[in-house]
């Protein structure tokens, strides 16, 4: 069973739901979209009091705090992955934390929606683990990009940001179809955490195999 702490909608949960987790969300705020078993409660508090009674633990804490955009606007967010990555730490399992390119993650991989089948949007994100991830090959980015917010033409890769237009075209660019925009654009696509999620189910079944 996997914990899926800063849920939103479930992109991430969904990737992990397909590499076979049975997947739980927590958020403080609900989420009526979210597709699996959901929690209302606070992430950090939550994990630090049950984080240890799941096989695993993804975390996608507050990107704002990093964002670009953000920083261009002068406004101050909360940063939270120090004090997630403690108690994730602290729990003993096998975990995942996720967010934008210059957020302070610990020696992260990033992905891209370039390196898999199907997605019509980049999207770098950073991934931090306590256990080795590889990488897929990093295609060049050959496909032009909308210009942010707007729809995409034909043959262009879309930028899901901000208040963009064309929800239906980012559900099929991000792989998320039941997603509304606010959940879009704060989401990962699935396809990167159902790529994770193998990785961490042969971790775990590894450390069976070592134990047994």
């Amino acid at each position: 069973m996997l914990l899926d702490l800063f849920c939103k909608q479930g992109g991430a949960g969904m990737g992990y739901h397909l590499a076979d987790f049975d997947v739980v969300g927590v958020d403080i705020e609900a989420q009526p979209r979210y597709p699996f078993r959901f929690i209302q409660a606070d992430a950090v508090d939550y994990a630090a009091r049950h984080g240890w009674a799941f096989d695993a633990v993804h975390a996608s804490p507050p990107c704002q705090a990093h964002s670009k955009a953000q920083r261009i606007y002068n406004r101050t967010h909360p940063d939270l992955i120090t004090q997630i990555r403690d108690v994730l730490v602290a729990s003993g399992r096998p975990y995942v934390i996720e967010n934008v390119e210059d957020a302070p993650l610990l020696n992260p991989i990033t992905l891209c929606g370039a390196m898999f089948e199907g997605l019509r949007t980049y999207r770098h994100r950073l991934f931090e683990s306590n256990i080795p991830l590889t990488v897929p090959a990093h295609p060049a980015h050959t496909m032009p990009l909308t210009k942010m917010g707007r729809p995409p033409q034909p043959g262009e890769f879309m930028h899901v940001v901000g208040n963009f237009s064309g929800v239906a075209q980012a559900r099929q660019a991000m792989g998320a179809s039941w997603m509304s925009r606010e959940g879009l654009r704060e989401a990962i696509p699935p396809a990167y955490t159902r790529y994770l999620g193998t990785q961490l189910l042969r971790q775990l079944d590894t450390g069976k195999a070592v134990a047994a």
